[in-house]
Formats: structure tokens, C-alpha cells, sequence
């Protein structure tokens, strides 16, 4: 074990903190082995819509065999009842009800919150003033919520003595192996969600199916899902505008940081009827990092033509007007989309709300459509 733990680590250390060492398998029912024990009979399999990177395997009698992308498997006892005596031995087990869970990756406190499931959350990877979630917010400042320290240094003794039965933690935690290593040395689950790892924007917000089985909640989170195919569907079937989008934020040293071509928010342009301005940006990069960073020269020649502007207001905070975003760099005066002031901006809170993701598509829709009000996640900048 140590041995691969180690030539895990050579292989971060050498390609660097954004680039992960492969990416992950899709969790397909031709890879999955569904004769785990002699005592559990298979019934079906979830069909998902989108979602690639988990699995979910049903067994008689209410079991549930969770499969991530990662390899890791985890059955899922129903309460009242007993893991097979002969399970096979990587799998780990999930005693339902799942309590006092440690939540470090905060694009799944989203889901939580929309299943009305908070309650089953103890620990929090986040302190209150790093939510962007109301309800995730409210609830580390009333100690319903205990911060337990982030991803690289978790609380292990106060995890421990309240009885933690599941630590979610996202891909972050293949830079710090030694705590996933402590974690289930110290008898916590420990499931990573690759949410992140899903090229279908809506197959981020399908994670919600697995969460919603951890909380016996299925029904919630099928209508969960739901909600967010209907707001997409409601113009999935009118033609493409041809307008062109440049989504972007400028660093603090003065760069453009942009997102590569393959990654879910450009996906999210072509599903609301535009065209990301950068076609072909980081297509050939064999890495997980999902952000190009550019000279604003570059950028402004790349992306001066851009028929709308979005600027990413979730790193540094949100703007309130051009003159604040031209601030940031002269160039942008320059830009087509500031000239005809069709220059918006993203709430704060967007990259933790993964259950809106369709209602942000719907709003990028509705820029692209000249509308003026009903925006969610999206203002106009004046």
C-alpha cells in the first residue's frame, strides 16, 4: 500500500498541484463486479442522464453498492440491518442512517441543502465566513456545523470523539494521501467526490442522486435533477444565437485567466445558445487543470471581438460596474462587448451552488437573448 501511495505522490510532485495523474474511469456497469457477496442478490442499476464518474448498483433487501470513478466501492446497509459476512474486502461499508458526516468538499453542501439534509452534516471543511450558502453559513455560526479543520489538516480528534461515519472530500485530498490514509485508519469512510471531473455540466449537478441515497431521499433528489433539466430544456430546442462569449477573471498580476475549451462553463455557453470565444484553448493539454492563464495582450487579441463579456466575480468578489472592471486593465476599454455595454457578472456564490447549474445556463440564455430581468447568477454591469 505504501508503495503506491508513494509513486501516487512522485507523480503529483512531478506534473504539478492542477494536473492530476490520469484521469478518472467512468464507472460503467462493464467494468463494475456486481457478485460481491454470496448473500446479496443484484436487482438493477441506476441509469443516469449525464453523470459518468459514479454508479449505483441496487441488491434485495434495500443494499446499494456505490461506485466512484476513483475505484473505491461502498455498500450501503440499510438500517436494522447487517454487512454480509463475506463482502469482499475493498469495499467499505456505509451503516444507514449515514450521520455526523465531515464535509470538505463544499460544491456538495449544494446538494444537501436542497435535499433538506443538512442535519446529517457535522463537520465542516469550510469557517462560516467561506460559505457563500446561507444555510452553510448560518449553521457554522450556530455551531450546528463544527469547523474541523480543511482538507490538508483535518481535526482528527474532534472528528473521532463525535463519531464521524463519512468524510467527503474532494479531489484536493490526492495532493495530502497520508490524510485519506489517517482518516480510514482511524475507521471513517473516506468518499471523493469527482463531481468536478464531469464534462456535462448537468452531470456535476446529478451527484445530487448519489447524496440523495446517502440521506434516503432518492424521490427529493430525482426531483432535484429534474428542476434543473426542465430549466435547460425549456430552450434546448431553439437554434444556436452564433454570439460569442468570453468568460474570464484578471489575477492579481494582471493576467487574464480563462477557461479552457474543454471545461464544463464553456459547455454551459454552447448549451445556452453561444459560442466560447476561445475554440480550440487547451485542447491539446493532457492535465485536469481546467484554466489557461494569459498576458492581457494575448487575451485582448484573442478576445476583443467577444460579443458578450462574463467576468468570474467568484475569486475575487463581485463588481459593480465597468469602470471598476476596466480598472483592472486598460485594455478592456477597447473590447467590442464593453463598447456596446453588453458586460456581465457572476454572483460570488456560483461555484458552490452545483445544484443551478441549469438555472445558470438559463441565464446565459437569457443574456444572450437581450433580456433585462430574471437573472439568477448573472448581472448586468452598467
Amino acid at each position: 500500500m505504501m508503495r503506491r501511495w508513494m509513486a501516487f505522490v512522485l507523480c503529483v510532485s512531478v506534473i504539478g498541484l492542477s494536473v492530476a495523474c490520469g484521469s478518472p474511469k467512468e464507472a460503467t456497469s462493464k467494468e463494475r463486479d456486481m457478485n460481491i457477496s454470496s448473500e446479496l442478490t443484484y436487482s438493477h442499476s441506476m441509469e443516469t442522464v449525464y453523470a459518468e464518474k459514479f454508479s449505483i448498483d441496487y441488491y434485495e433487501d434495500g443494499y446499494a453498492l456505490l461506485t466512484i470513478a476513483d475505484g473505491s466501492r461502498f455498500l450501503v446497509v440499510p438500517e436494522e440491518m447487517d454487512a454480509p459476512a463475506d463482502l469482499m474486502e475493498d469495499i467499505m461499508i456505509l451503516q444507514k442512517p449515514v450521520e455526523n458526516v465531515y464535509l470538505v468538499a463544499s460544491a456538495v453542501m449544494d446538494m444537501f441543502v436542497s435535499l433538506d439534509a443538512l442535519a446529517m452534516l457535522r463537520f465542516s471543511g469550510l469557517k462560516a465566513d467561506g460559505w457563500y450558502i446561507e444555510e452553510a453559513r448560518e449553521a457554522v455560526e450556530s455551531g450546528e456545523l463544527l469547523y474541523a479543520g480543511n482538507y490538508a489538516a483535518p481535526d482528527y480528534e474532534q472528528i473521532v470523539s463525535k463519531g464521524c461515519d463519512l468524510a467527503i472530500e474532494n479531489t484536493m485530498i490526492s495532493h495530502n494521501p497520508e490524510v485519506k490514509e489517517q482518516l480510514e485508519r482511524l475507521q471513517i469512510p473516506v468518499l471523493v467526490d469527482y463531481s468536478s471531473y464531469e464534462t456535462e455540466p448537468l452531470g456535476r449537478t446529478e451527484w445530487v442522486k448519489l447524496y440523495g441515497l446517502l440521506a434516503g431521499k432518492e424521490a427529493e433528489a430525482e426531483q432535484a435533477f429534474q428542476a434543473e433539466m426542465d430549466a435547460v430544456n425549456s430552450f434546448s430546442d431553439e437554434e444556436s444565437s452564433g454570439q460569442t462569449v468570453a468568460f474570464f477573471y484578471i489575477t492579481t498580476n494582471g493576467e487574464a485567466n480563462v477557461r479552457k475549451s474543454t471545461d464544463y462553463l464553456p459547455r454551459m455557453i454552447e448549451m445556452a445558445g453561444g459560442s466560447y470565444i476561445f475554440e480550440e484553448l487547451g485542447a491539446e493539454e493532457e492535465n485536469a487543470s481546467s484554466t489557461v492563464t494569459m498576458q492581457m495582450e494575448e487575451f485582448y487579441a484573442s478576445a476583443k471581438e467577444a460579443d458578450y463579456i462574463i467576468y468570474n466575480s467568484a475569486i475575487e468578489g463581485e463588481l459593480s460596474s465597468v469602470e471598476e472592471l476596466v480598472a483592472k486593465s486598460s485594455l478592456l476599454e477597447n473590447f467590442k462587448a464593453v463598447q456596446e455595454g453588453k458586460v456581465y457578472c457572476t454572483t460570488k456564490n456560483l461555484y458552490q451552488s452545483s445544484m443551478a447549474l441549469g438555472t445558470m445556463i438559463q441565464d446565459i440564455h437569457k443574456m444572450l437573448s437581450g433580456e433585462e430581468d430574471g437573472f439568477t447568477y448573472l448581472y448586468r454591469l452598467n
